[in-house]
């Protein structure tokens, strides 16, 4: 369906994309403050215990900050070099996509599968605001993929690479790697009636692999946690960092008890997922409900053409997370593998059954969303964040220029609908990563007045905060996190200074401590975005301020 040379040049479009995207400042709060707790390991040369700022962290486990601690270690501690590991893993993803669809399916299914997977939006933004998820997805799928392999074809190799992915997953995120890959694996032994595969040695294997691999992550908890019970984690002492992971990680995501509760709206997923897989979001609904309805004419019989691991792992995953009480758009990362792959089941049949009337719909409707990308391209470029030089301009013509060119190239409608999407995903995040996250940026308060610092010469040792409110960009590209002092304990220093918010030089000042020097940057919360905000002739009305002040 697609040829092997059109294939390879839409990943290299999408990689690029990628690659922009890696020099973007990292943006506040996760991706900051995760490359914090990273850098703190570093520079402290303790990779057993993770900080969130002052406070020990037991929320999440080690690998992510482990795996970036290994790339600062290895090229320095940068921002594009934070990124480093989390887009591995989602190239780790794509090829896992691409695995799991090809034995599922086919080799054609693989492909759009990698394709889709890669495009889809929470997928490249998880790449640009970096969390733990990237990481996560990339080794569940892998996971999910090489025990699909050992249950057909019965390969040792294939059960411990299983095993060593579910590892490094759990070890990224806790139980909801093993939740996925269970329920996965599960749908798929019981549609294929393969149970016999659980009674065989190799399983011995594979648990051993799998307990070697999270045994530094259960080491490390045990040292920081369980080592001492004296400390309190959340207004309690006698923390087990062992069974806060096994055990009390996911009930408390699920009831919202330690975390708090942001959401118990029951349909928060449903609307979600209609922007997170664009420009994916139809195919996707149109196939599953056509996979669903195929089972159930079938009556879940055994069908050689059907597979259940995909719309089973959905469906039951989908719905468990809706429970949940504490709820983010990029908790459904995890699942964007098997919707990749749906997805491009479905688009095989099109092809396959040759339903030309529904493909010229989906394409249709792939055609009216790269129209409302062109318009938001236009917009951004000429309105919200107007370009400032003339080789901009010429950037943004060219792409235009190359995504009407490939539009008139002549393809059967089934490839045309992955053409039309592929260049709106690549037309929109190329446009974000390269002209509207940078000048978005310019209005996040900590990584602006890190710019200043560096520009003054000003020593990082000598900034100090009087509130536990975060600082993490500044933090980070500081390289040295802001301490924390009491404003009783700030009037005793001589040539200092003081990092702070309108209200908190208010009571600088109402305290009778003065200042010789005052440096101040814009701040906005840059990932709540407001339309007052995005409107140039408003947004001074939306700002506030960030200060840096000398004592004298």
């Amino acid at each position: 369906m697609i040829s092997t040379a059109r294939y390879w040049f839409y990943i290299g479009l999408i990689v690029l994309v990628y690659i922009i995207g890696m020099f973007v400042t990292l943006m506040e709060n996760d991706s900051a403050q995760f490359a914090v707790m990273a850098m703190r390991m570093v520079q402290e040369n303790d990779f057993l215990s993770l900080f969130k700022g002052p406070e020990e962290y037991l929320d999440k486990p080690h690998m992510h900050y482990w795996l970036a601690a290994l790339s600062y270690k290895i090229f320095g501690i940068h921002d594009w070099v934070y990124r480093i590991p989390g887009i591995l893993s989602t190239l780790l993803g794509a090829y896992s996509c691409y695995g799991l669809g090809k034995l599922l399916y086919n080799k054609d299914v693989g492909r759009y599968a990698s394709l889709i997977f890669m495009t889809a939006q929470t997928m490249v933004l998880a790449n640009i605001d970096v969390r733990t998820d990237a990481v996560l997805t990339g080794f569940t799928i892998f996971s999910i993929w090489q025990l699909a392999t050992y249950i057909e074809k019965n390969t040792l190799k294939s059960i411990a690479l299983g095993a060593f992915g579910a590892g490094m997953a759990f070890s990224t995120k806790g139980q909801i790697a093993l939740v996925v890959i269970g329920i996965s694996i599960l749908c798929h032994l019981a549609y294929t009636r393969k149970w016999k595969r659980l009674l065989n040695w190799k399983l011995l294997v594979a648990l051993v692999v799998f307990c070697l691999t999270i045994t530094p992550m259960l080491y490390a908890y045990y040292h920081q946690f369980d080592l001492h019970p004296e400390k309190v984690i959340r207004g309690k002492d006698h923390r087990s960092g062992i069974f806060f992971i096994f055990w009390e990680q996911s009930f408390e995501r699920m009831s919202g008890e330690g975390v708090g509760k942001n959401s118990s709206d029951f349909f928060f997923f449903f609307h979600t997922f209609l922007w997170v897989f664009l420009p994916w979001t139809v195919l996707a609904l149109i196939g599953y409900w056509t996979k669903v309805r195929a089972f159930w004419e079938a009556k879940f019989a055994y069908r050689p053409n059907l597979e259940f691991l995909t719309v089973g792992g959905i469906s039951i995953l989908f719905l468990l997370i809706s429970f949940a009480q504490f709820k983010l758009p990029h908790y459904m990362n995890i699942l964007m593998p098997l919707y990749a792959i749906l997805s491009a089941a479905f688009l095989y049949v099109l092809h396959q059954q040759e339903k030309l009337k529904m493909a010229k719909i989906i394409l249709g409707i792939q055609y009216f969303i790269l129209g409302l990308v062109v318009v938001f391209a236009l917009l951004v470029s000429l309105y919200v964040f107007k370009l400032e030089y003339w080789y901009n301009y010429l950037l943004l013509l060219l792409a235009l220029v190359l995504v009407t060119y490939l539009l008139f190239q002549k393809e059967a409608v089934y490839t045309k609908i992955v053409t039309v999407a592929i260049l709106s995903s690549v037309l929109l995040n190329g446009l974000m990563n390269a002209h509207f996250y940078p000048k978005l940026l310019e209005y996040q308060g900590g990584s602006n007045m890190a710019e200043k610092v560096r520009e003054n010469n000003i020593p990082v040792d000598n900034i100090y905060k009087v509130s536990e409110r975060y600082s993490w960009s500044l933090d980070f590209y500081n390289k040295k996190p802001v301490e924390i002092v009491s404003i009783p304990e700030i009037a005793k220093k001589d040539d200092v200074w003081v990092y702070a918010t309108d209200e908190e030089l208010k009571q600088l000042k109402d305290n009778g401590i003065a200042w010789d020097e005052q440096i101040t940057v814009d701040q906005f919360r840059i990932t709540r975005l407001q339309i007052k905000f995005l409107n140039p002739n408003t947004r001074e009305d939306k700002l506030n301020k960030m200060h840096l002040v000398h004592l004298d």
